[in-house]
């Protein structure tokens, strides 16, 4: 399943490990049962497991992305590690990045937002509302022309001979990144929940709805039972 994102994004889902019944079977493992087919008596231990976060069950459910999004929805992303052994020299790791590598791909593709944001003004890190017209044109213009003068000196470098690793330090943080991300089921819910919310910013909002697609595509009764038992809203 791919979902595009923002003007040039995306979410695909390239692999995942486990099913619905893999949370059952790894909770009902203490009591030496095992389930092959789905019931009611199932569908109410996932709720008491997610409602009263017994979460291990959950992380055996994974889920590969490859992922394209600007730089700074990225910066905030590495940020997330409830459910993620981020210490290489931990047994139990169930997560992972691999990402495009400046230093051997040139850049080329930037985010261009449709609308230009104001300012919260009861908020320091939001945006509330956007900009008036006149505001709008002018804006756009600055972006375009600052846009322009970036990409002409990045490729004068680049067609200078410079190394990609050199050049790419004049490039905004709207140049896209893509990645690959693996994570267990408890990361990827953890996430949606912080990020598919009013005062996260708007472009990680989009991404978490699409990351909240694309794990109900893969696993549909676990995570609607888990969006039941957190009370998230439709």
């Amino acid at each position: 399943m791919k979902i595009d994102v923002l003007d040039k994004g995306f979410i695909e889902v390239v692999d995942s490990l486990g099913n619905d019944l893999t949370v059952v079977n790894s909770a009902r493992v203490s009591f030496g049962k095992r389930k092959s087919v789905w019931s009611a008596a199932d569908r109410r231990l996932v709720k008491y497991l997610a409602k009263y976060k017994h979460y291990s069950p959950f992380r055996h459910l994974q889920v590969q992305f490859h992922i394209k999004a600007p730089e700074f929805v990225m910066r905030q992303w590495y940020k997330h590690v409830v459910g993620i052994e981020t210490s290489s020299s931990h047994s139990t790791k169930d997560h992972a990045w691999n990402e495009i590598s400046g230093r051997y791909v040139p850049v080329e593709d930037f985010y261009t937002p449709d609308v230009w944001r104001k300012q919260s003004e009861d908020n320091k890190q939001a945006s509330e509302g956007v900009l008036d017209e006149l505001q709008q044109k002018r804006m756009t213009s600055t972006y375009n022309e600052f846009m322009r003068q970036v990409e002409m000196a990045y490729d004068r470098m680049i067609d200078a001979g410079m190394a990609k690793e050199q050049a790419r330090i004049i490039l905004p943080l709207n140049q896209y990144t893509e990645v690959y991300w693996t994570a267990s089921f408890q990361s990827i819910m953890n996430f949606i929940e912080l990020r598919n919310e009013k005062t996260s910013q708007w472009e990680i909002q989009e991404y978490a709805k699409a990351l909240l697609e694309c794990t109900s595509n893969t696993f549909p009764k676990i995570t609607e039972i888990w969006a039941e038992a957190h009370g998230w809203e439709d």
